[in-house]
């Protein structure tokens, strides 16, 4: 089982999915070969795992405390599996077929207030080289709702400020036009000034480099990023990404398209961008809540 789930793994690599994702993937595949082992007594042929078996190791699971939300991940990684396996002629069936998804409530993603967004986008120190950019990425995110990881990857060659179109390569290698807003064209000129500074022997063609010269990772964007959150967030829950939930929650709140926005999100189902709908109303309950004169009056 062990080079099928190698074989899978690398598969997904090269689908252009986000390095966690991929460690999530593995994580499940090989927490369920090592339960699968008390069936067999040698190597774990993929031809007779049953249902049933899978059934028991989602049993204990839910048993020993994982959340549905996790359990449903676990399912999908699994049917996915053993499709792959089907397809590749590993395998005769698929043990997973029919096997249930948990379901689970979808959280709200958080988002910051427009107040809280400027607050945020006024924070990097416009005198130094690395508050510059700090205030490029800041602005790109907001103005483009991109993924941590999109703004990781992104070439300079992506970006068109004569247009003000940026080129995102998203999941699964998806590309999607996206337009910039001013305020982010404006920063990123500026930052493009001073990229000479921090190009090395190192440098690629990465739009954003840090101090060695090197591209900025996920997770040095993301440190960069939560610095500055610590200083806005009044409560927990808010991370790097709360950004692109902004991005996208003021859009829907200002009017903007459902479809323009699942768009601009790179989102594969529409219901996935909904969530900001109810987000936004939300802010419109809590709003209607504090200003109607009637509204805390009691039946």
């Amino acid at each position: 089982m062990k080079k099928e789930i190698a074989q899978f793994i690398q598969l997904q690599s090269s689908k252009g999915l986000s390095p966690l994702t991929i460690t999530a993937y593995r994580k499940d595949l090989l927490q369920l070969e090592n339960f699968l082992q008390k069936y067999f007594e040698g190597e774990i042929i993929i031809d007779e795992i049953s249902r049933i078996y899978l059934r028991d190791f989602m049993r204990e699971l839910s048993i020993t405390g994982r959340k549905n939300r996790t359990l449903a991940r676990k399912a999908i990684v699994f049917k996915n599996f053993f499709e792959y396996c089907l397809k590749s002629g590993f395998a005769s069936k698929n043990p997973a077929i029919n096997l249930k998804i948990p379901k689970y409530e979808k959280k709200l993603p958080k988002h910051f207030t427009k107040i809280e967004m400027e607050e945020l986008l006024n924070i990097p120190d416009l005198t130094t080289k690395f508050g510059i950019r700090n205030k490029a990425i800041l602005e790109l995110i907001y103005s483009c709702g991109m993924r941590i990881s999109e703004v990781a990857n992104c070439q300079l060659k992506q970006v068109d400020l004569p247009n003000k179109i940026i080129k995102i390569i998203g999941k699964g290698r998806k590309e999607r036009l996206v337009p910039i807003g001013k305020f982010a064209v404006r920063a990123i000129v500026k930052y493009l000034k001073y990229r000479p500074q921090f190009v090395s022997e190192y440098s690629d063609e990465s739009l954003f480099l840090s101090k060695s010269g090197r591209a900025l990772s996920s997770d040095e964007l993301r440190a960069i990023l939560d610095r500055y959150i610590r200083l806005v967030a009044k409560t927990k829950g808010y991370s790097p990404h709360s950004i692109r939930h902004s991005f996208a929650t003021h859009l829907l709140a200002n009017g903007a398209d459902l479809r323009a926005v699942q768009e601009m999100l790179g989102h594969t189902n529409l219901s996935t961008t909904e969530l900001y709908t109810h987000l936004s109303l939300t802010d419109l309950m809590d709003a209607y809540k504090q200003a109607h004169p009637r509204s805390k009056k009691k039946d």
